[in-house]
This record gives C-alpha cells, sequence and structure tokens, in this order.
C-alpha cells in the first residue's frame, strides 16, 4: 500500500514539472542576454593577459603567451563538448521534471571532467613538446611558451569542472546564474593576472597563475552555489549516477561534439593555410577580418544556448509546439543580431580594422575584403542555432555527420575558388560552409522532431 502511494505522489510530481511549457520572447532573452554578456568577458581576459605581458617589453614572452594560448584553444575547446552535453542532458531530464537524474547527470559530469583533467595534467609535457614541435617558434619564445603551458595545465581539473557547472545551470535555463559565474571566473582572473603578473612582478608566470586561481575561484563559487541548492534536494543514490549506459550515452555524446570541434577547427587552420600561400599581407589580412566573426560569434553563441535549453527542455516534456516555437525564436533573434552585426562591421569595420593594424598594406588589404568578413554573421547564424538545437535533443551523431559532410563541401569549394580568385574565392568557401552547416541540419530536423515527438 505504501509502495503504491508513494508511485502515485512520484506519478504526480512528475506530471506536474514535467509539464507542458511556453516558449516566449522573454525567455529566450532571459537565457540569450546574461550568456552573450559572458562569452563576451573571455576576449577581454586575452586582451588584459596580453596587455599585462605586452607591458614586460620583451617580445618573447608575448611570442610565448600568444603560442600557449593557442595549444590551451585547441585543448579546452575540445573538451567544451563536456558543457554541450551536460546542457543537452540537463535540459532533457528538467523538462520530465526529473531533479535527480539532473544531478546524476552533473554528478557524471564532474566525474569526467576530474578524470580527464588529471589526464591532461599527467600529459603536460607531452602537449608542450607537441605544441612547440607545431608552432616552432624560435627557442626563446619556446621556452617561455613551455613554461606557461606548465602552469596553466595545472588548472586543467578546474577548467573542466568549471565546463560542467556551467553546463549544468544553462540546462536549466539559469543564464542569470551562467553570467554570474562566467565573472566570478574571468573577473578573478583578470585581476590576479594584473597583481601577480604586474605588481608583485612575476610577469609571464603570474599572467598563467591568474588564470589558474581564476578557474580555482569559478570552480568554488559554482561548487558553493550548487551545494547550497542540493542541501534539502533528495539526492541520487550511487548506482543511478555511475548507471553504465548513461555514462556511455554522455561519453559517447561527448566523442560526437568533439569530432564536430576539431572539423571546425581544421576549417579554420585551412582557411589561415591557403591564406598564407597568397602571401604575408594577406595572411596579416584575412587574420584581422577573422576578428569580425569572432566577435559576431559570441553573440550568437548566446542565441545557441537559448536554443539548447529550450529545444532539450521540450523534448524531455515531450512537448512539440515547445520545440518548434525554440527553434523559430532563436533562429529569429539569431538572424535578427546577425543583421545588426552586419551593419555594424559595414558602417565601422573600416575603424575597426584600423585599431588592429597600424601596417598601410594590411589596412588596405583587410579594407578590401571587408564585405567578405562582414556578412559571414549572416551566413553563419543558422549554423549556430541549429547547433543549440541538435545538442539540446542531443542529436550529436546527426551534428557530427552533417559537420563532416560540410566540412567536405567546404574543401572542395576552398581548393578549387580559390585557385581561380584567389583570396575571394578563399572566403566564398567559408560562407559556402558555414550555409552548408545550417542548410544540412535544416533538412533532417523535420525528420528527427516527428520521431522525437511521436
Amino acid at each position: 500500500m505504501t509502495d503504491s502511494g508513494e508511485a502515485v505522489d512520484q506519478a504526480t510530481l512528475h506530471t506536474r514539472r514535467g509539464r507542458p511549457f511556453e516558449v516566449t520572447n522573454r525567455l529566450v532573452l532571459a537565457i540569450a542576454v546574461p550568456m552573450t554578456l559572458a562569452y563576451l568577458t573571455t576576449p577581454l581576459l586575452g586582451i588584459v593577459d596580453t596587455a599585462v605581458v605586452g607591458q614586460l617589453g620583451d617580445a618573447a614572452l608575448l611570442g610565448g603567451l600568444a603560442a600557449g594560448a593557442i595549444v590551451f584553444d585547441v585543448v579546452f575547446n575540445t573538451f567544451n563538448s563536456l558543457r554541450s552535453s551536460t546542457t543537452g542532458l540537463v535540459a532533457q531530464a528538467h523538462g520530465r521534471g526529473d531533479v535527480q537524474e539532473e544531478q546524476a547527470i552533473l554528478l557524471r559530469s564532474l566525474a569526467v571532467a576530474a578524470g580527464v583533467g588529471v589526464a591532461l595534467i599527467l600529459l603536460t609535457a607531452a602537449i608542450a613538446w607537441l605544441g612547440v614541435r607545431f608552432i616552432d617558434p624560435e627557442p626563446e619564445v619556446a621556452r617561455a611558451m613551455h613554461l606557461y603551458i606548465e602552469i596553466r595545465m595545472l588548472a586543467a581539473p578546474l577548467t573542466l569542472i568549471n565546463f560542467s557547472i556551467l553546463g549544468y545551470v544553462l540546462g536549466r535555463g539559469e543564464g542569470g546564474i551562467g553570467l554570474i559565474l562566467q565573472v566570478f571566473l574571468n573577473g578573478s582572473n583578470i585581476v590576479l593576472s594584473i597583481l601577480l603578473g604586474l605588481h608583485l612582478g612575476w610577469g609571464l608566470e603570474g599572467v598563467a597563475w591568474g588564470t589558474v586561481g581564476g578557474e580555482l575561484v569559478g570552480a568554488a563559487a559554482g561548487l558553493v552555489i550548487l551545494l547550497r541548492r542540493f542541501r534539502e534536494s533528495p539526492r541520487p543514490v550511487l548506482s543511478r549516477i555511475f548507471d553504465m549506459s548513461s555514462m556511455l550515452d554522455m561519453l559517447a555524446l561527448n566523442r560526437d561534439i568533439m569530432v564536430r570541434s576539431f572539423a571546425l577547427l581544421a576549417t579554420f587552420a585551412l582557411f589561415t593555410r591557403q591564406g598564407a600561400q597568397l602571401g604575408t599581407v594577406t595572411l596579416a589580412a584575412n587574420a584581422v577580418l577573422l576578428n569580425f566573426y569572432l566577435v559576431a560569434g559570441y553573440f550568437l553563441d548566446g542565441f545557441a544556448t537559448a536554443a539548447e535549453q529550450l529545444a532539450g527542455r521540450a523534448i524531455g516534456a515531450r512537448h512539440a509546439p515547445a520545440f518548434r516555437k525554440a527553434v523559430w525564436l532563436s533562429t529569429l533573434w539569431g538572424f535578427a543580431l546577425a543583421v545588426a552585426a552586419t551593419a555594424t562591421f559595414l558602417l565601422f569595420g573600416e575603424t575597426f580594422i584600423h585599431l588592429m593594424t597600424t601596417a598601410p598594406e594590411v589596412r588596405a588589404a583587410a579594407g578590401a575584403y571587408l564585405p567578405w568578413a562582414a556578412f559571414i554573421a549572416v551566413s553563419g547564424v543558422l549554423a549556430f542555432a541549429m547547433d543549440g538545437v541538435f545538442i539540446g535533443a542531443t542529436w550529436s551523431r546527426d551534428m557530427r555527420n552533417m559537420m563532416l559532410l560540410s566540412l567536405a563541401v567546404y574543401v572542395a569549394c576552398l581548393f578549387s575558388l580559390g585557385a581561380v580568385f584567389g583570396n575571394p574565392g578563399l572566403w566564398a568557401a567559408l560562407h559556402i560552409f558555414m550555409i552548408a552547416r545550417g542548410l544540412t541540419l535544416v533538412s533532417i530536423l523535420p525528420r528527427r522532431a516527428r520521431e522525437a515527438f511521436r
């Protein structure tokens, strides 16, 4: 009798919490706006670190910082899949009203983060060696790069733990908390880098230790928030947390997103390589112009995050109208923002170019190719939106396969159009790649949605 009564109570609770919900503009913006602001703190951190090391007047140290940062971009962009997979899985559990599964997903993610982070620390020497071999800098730059990597890699478990915590709060649609956590993390990083690097005279080592300290502050803040939240909540049993099937599903999801991330990195590596074949000025101009894409990407990522949470929540709640509205509104707001970004780049792009470089020939080349870079936000908006939808729905295999198909199209266009039209051909291939990413995912979206809600 008691078991039956408890089952009824649990069923009632599940129905109440997992009931259909309405997706509104306000709900989309409540997630997208805070996370856009949060993502914009990341380039600010890079600017401050560069400025701190730049004050030391040693080009080798500045080169070591820049080269080391590239290594970490590759490593941690690869494992940022942990944030995405956690967001999608938590959003679906949230849509079902399964609070214990939300906690179980977070704990699984934290376990993976800690394990992979420790492994990265143990592999520090190999990672530094590979990074130096790939970039092949001068000896003084290589020594600075190696030192920076050795210190900063100590924060690997903390960095991945922060990915897991952010994925959890975003999966619940708590963009405000995500913003607070990113401000804690990046803000403390900036303060510590200035304090240790400049005021205490630690230089490049101070900047590296500042990053470690920032990751520690961010992780501590996140864990305090979560521990206070979970204090009164029922906890999942260990057998549920470490359920082998659920753990393998999470690892498979991470694997597919990692492949997608590698393909994206390959796209820009090939773009840079082919640009280098056209001369140093073209290479430098393209490097300047790619910053327009990066800036637009930070804004579009906010709406992609909203799509992740709302699409995943709708899948969990098995509420098709909310799913359709989430896809529509996140895409619509993304297009509006992309058009605004493109207009801004066209109007003020020359000014931005002059701020980023003083070389007359680079300024002239970047100005000539500015329209190509300005419209990349519009070409890419559908890809950002669909990535968010497919991550939230945990359709990672489709996202991986469509990315690889788009990469194949891109490679064919890059070499054929580049050979005929030069640098405009390279930019045209990049636009085609962005459009292909969006359209290939849109083409399979109706079928996937029918299967999910039948």
